[in-house]
Formats: C-alpha cells, structure tokens, sequence
C-alpha cells in the first residue's frame, strides 16, 4: 500500500525559467545567451546541486569563461536568481491538500543547491502540507544516483514499496524505481491527468 508521495520541486511543484534573471540583467539578447549557457547550462551548475562547490568558487570558474564586462552581470545572476526563475504553480494546491486529507504523507526529493534551504518555502504551493524535505546539495548527491534515494527512505524512516515519487524526468523515475519506490514521470506538467493516477494507487489493496 502507498502511504507517502514524494514529489520533486523544478517543473512539478515549481515553475522555472532561466531566462528571468538574465532578462533583468543584461540587456543584450546576445549576452544574455552568453552568460545563460555558461552558468546555467554548466557543470558548475550540476556541482552546486551536489552540494560539492560552493557559489563563490562557481563564480570564479564561471567568469573564468566570460568576458570582463560580463563578470558583473553573471555576479548578480548568480547572486539573485532564485527570486526571478522560481515562481509557485498554484494550480497543484489543491492537489497536494487533498492527498494530506486522505492521509498520505508528503515528502520532496530535488536536485536543489543548499541556497534554496533558506527560500523554498516562498515558491512551494501548500508548503505546510510536507512532513519532509531533502535537497541533494544537502547529502552531496543528486538524482538519478540510488544514494539520493537511500538517503531519504533513511532520514524519513520510510519504505520504499510504500512510496511513490512524481518527477517531470523519465531518468529520476527510473533510478527511483531500482531502488523499490514506483512513479510517474510529469513530463507534460497536467495536474489532472496525475491526479487520475494518484487516484489509482491503492485500488488493488483494498
């Protein structure tokens, strides 16, 4: 019987677009291509989610890769831009208060840097809602690695045949499910159509 869900936050509980911040920044189409694929296209990137570099020697590296003149300007994007690319959907609301008044408990696994430990809960919808979260950056490892998954069946106390987990990735439900927890890949972002399949689970136990 699933007792828990667990969601991932980018593109299921949260929208995102790197394109704000450069937006807000840097006036040139041009540039603001430059500076987007450098940072946020990068392996900095990956390594700030893993948790094993941090901002300020992200920024060495990144601007090591960009003109002078644009040093500044990917400074401050890299500075500020979980305040511009991050906004709440508000349309899984309802979704996330109906599973908590069914009785499941709520848990998110994302690949997540440790700054949004001091800023999710401005973007999660019914954020009080969740018994748990784990930022990869927190336990050095990032989906879809089984250390990610171990590490929250483990500081939760929870089973993974007990589990199911909503990622908008194919790959991180795959590397859910060898680890024992089943899911659904939310690729194409519909709040109805995974609310008809978390609907279904449990049926064949009851």
């Amino acid at each position: 019987m699933i007792k828990n869900i667990v969601f991932d936050m980018g593109k299921v509980l949260v929208g995102y677009d790197a394109q704000r911040v450069l937006g807000h920044f840097i006036d040139s189409e041009e540039d603001r291509y430059l500076v987007g694929l450098v940072l946020f296209s990068s392996g900095e990137w990956t390594l700030l989610d893993t948790g094993v570099l941090s901002h300020r020697q992200a920024l060495a590296q990144i601007c090591g890769r960009l003109p002078q003149r644009l040093h500044e300007a990917a400074a401050f994007c890299l500075a500020n831009w979980q305040d511009y690319n991050m906004w709440p959907m508000t349309e899984m609301e309802s979704l996330i208060r109906k599973l908590k008044a069914k009785g499941y408990r709520l848990y998110i696994c994302s690949n997540a840097s440790s700054r949004l430990l001091d800023c999710y809960k401005k973007v999660i919808p019914a954020v009080d809602c969740f018994d748990g979260i784990l930022f990869s950056a927190e336990v050095k490892c990032i989906k879809p690695q089984k250390e990610i998954y171990q590490h929250l069946f483990e500081r939760f106390q929870l089973e993974p045949s007990e589990c199911f987990f909503i990622d908008d990735l194919q790959l991180n439900i795959d590397g859910a499910r060898a680890c024992g927890m089943d899911g659904y890949c939310f690729a194409d972002g519909n709040p109805a159509n995974l609310e008809a399949v978390l609907e279904s689970l449990n049926r064949n136990d009851i």
